[in-house]
């Protein structure tokens, strides 16, 4: 739609013709809409009845999950008032590893609240200053929430286990991988604080979920340069090297005239010289293991297995990286300089097989900083959700520990954020008021949601939750098996980050009242 002015007469062409406006309620609406669409998309994966997306690409690649971050980005979402809700769920998962569809849903909640006021005359200025007064509210509430009990290493399980539960975990697989996360999370805890960056995931198809194990060093999947090598080494001294164990070659082609059988025995001989220099200067070193970027040739390779070396040729720069992060060593560019300061040392590297796969372990570094958690699963599908479970897990368990603040999940933190602002609203002067109170009734939604989620009538729920909280101070909606009760989530061992809950309700008021505050869309080619 062509906008004009007239100017003598004359129509005067601001915006090209292939362009599009939508202006006032019309563009709120359109927003709001999107906004809401992309939440709804996600809010029946929330809780530990929550259930699982297939995604299938355009290629019938699959995806299946209930991990609303990933599920938000495999949609490919194209809207742009859409796509500030997948960034919501984008930076909960950035900053605090969890939550992710908790804060989409808070946020498609905050704009269907604000599309009712807006049909009631509420100008979107006073929503969206009711709404960041109601959010800090909101944060005091969480603060009153916190557990005063010292997060301890029980706490942290129960932390991991509620992040887990129903993320392609069953009930005792969520319980066995907490206490691998816990653990995990206890090595890389220093006196900065946990250093997560320390803590890798690698998984393996084959064996049940049950068989992930913690490996206190790193894994890369990397196999022997020769059959006759050890297949384990104990108190190791690792070269690692950017150097190629190969013959020469120039670096421009070139013909050499061979006369007689003597000039090609003399080369064949060199070449047997340069390769046997190169298997020497290794053992002379006192290398037992050796990792190399480059090629190593077969001769050499079969040399060193002889010695009784274990050599790993062709690895990439960022397996690399990792062996020397994990044991001390220092990447030698060229064979004559390696020396027996630039070795890392490891308590043992051993190498194992995994049906067609072979992967080298490196356990115990001298520098050990590193931890894995070496995942198994069924099928392709079961290791990729346990992945992106377990790495929540590791996330939400590294924020708990060094915020040392928890809330109780099961719904029991929001109904008693709702309260608490109904409480405060009574204060808040014009209409802003009636934002305030909608910003809670936005927050029902997670309540309303998980009773949904497990077959309960979210409404009664709602009620018999707000009745409970008003006598005894703290209600969620426990589920054990197959039933669903009210009851204290910190007896249950339901709890959350506090700081969960902080940035889910940040992120979702800032995504919502920059959405509401928008009345014109401008679309141009």
């Amino acid at each position: 739609m062509a906008q004009q002015r007239r100017m003598g007469g004359q129509p005067m062409f601001i915006m090209s013709e292939d362009s599009q406006r939508t202006q006032g309620r019309d563009a709120q609406s359109s927003n709001i809409m999107a906004g809401k669409a992309v939440a709804e998309s996600v809010r029946t994966t929330l809780g530990p009845r929550g259930m699982d997306k297939m995604l299938v690409d355009s290629g019938g690649d699959v995806v299946i999950t209930n991990d609303g971050a990933t599920i938000l980005e495999e949609m490919d979402i194209e809207h742009p008032a859409a796509q500030m809700i997948v960034e919501v769920a984008e930076s909960q998962e950035e900053e605090v590893g969890d939550g992710t569809t908790t804060a989409a849903v808070i946020a498609g909640n905050l704009l269907g609240e604000a599309e009712d006021l807006i049909e009631q005359d509420v100008h979107a200025t006073t929503i969206v200053e009711g709404y960041h007064e109601a959010a800090e509210i909101a944060l005091e509430a969480i603060d009153e929430q916190v557990q005063e009990a010292d997060v301890d290493d029980e706490i942290l399980k129960q932390v991991a286990e509620s992040s887990m539960t129903g993320k392609g975990t069953g009930g005792l697989t969520a319980r066995s991988l907490a206490e691998t996360v816990v653990e995990a999370v206890r090595h890389v805890d220093t006196d900065a604080g946990v250093q997560r960056d320390n803590i890798n995931v690698h998984t393996q198809l084959g064996a049940s979920s049950n068989a992930t194990e913690l490996i206190p060093g790193i894994v890369v999947d990397e196999e022997p340069a020769h059959d006759a090598m050890p297949t384990e080494v104990e108190d190791a001294s690792i070269a690692v090297l950017d150097v190629e164990l190969d013959v020469r070659t120039g670096e421009v082609d070139a013909e050499y005239a061979i006369d007689s059988i003597d000039q090609l025995n003399a080369a064949i001989d060199a070449e047997e010289s340069e390769l046997q220099g190169y298997a020497e200067t290794v053992v002379d070193s006192g290398a037992d293991v050796v990792f190399t970027t480059d090629d190593v040739a077969d001769r050499v390779a079969n040399a060193l297995a002889k010695e009784g070396v274990l050599v790993f040729d062709d690895l990439g720069d960022s397996d690399a990286k990792q062996i020397v992060s994990a044991t001390g060593a220092t990447r030698v560019g060229a064979l004559e300089d390696l020396e027996e300061a630039d070795f890392g040392e490891a308590e043992r590297i051993r190498t194992d097989s995994f049906g067609d796969d072979e992967l080298a372990f490196v356990e115990g570094g001298a520098a050990a900083e590193s931890v894995t958690v070496f995942v198994r699963g069924g099928t392709e599908h079961v290791v990729d959700e346990l992945e992106r479970a377990i790495g929540d897990a590791l996330d939400v368990v590294a924020t708990a520990l060094d915020s040392g603040e928890v809330v109780p999940g099961a719904g029991a933190t929001e109904i008693a954020i709702a309260d608490k602002i109904r409480e405060e609203a009574a204060a808040v002067e014009g209409r802003k008021q009636l934002a305030v109170n909608a910003f809670a009734d936005a927050l029902d939604v997670v309540p309303r949601t998980l009773a949904a989620n497990t077959g309960q009538d979210p409404i009664d729920a709602l009620v018999d939750l707000r009745a409970a909280h008003e006598s005894e101070g703290r209600a969620g909606l426990i589920t054990s098996g197959e039933d669903v009760s009210i009851d204290d989530p910190f007896e249950h061992g339901v709890v959350d980050p506090a700081d969960v809950k902080r940035e889910a309700v940040e992120s979702a008021t800032e995504a919502a009242t920059m959405i509401a505050r928008i009345d014109d869309v401008i679309a141009a080619e």
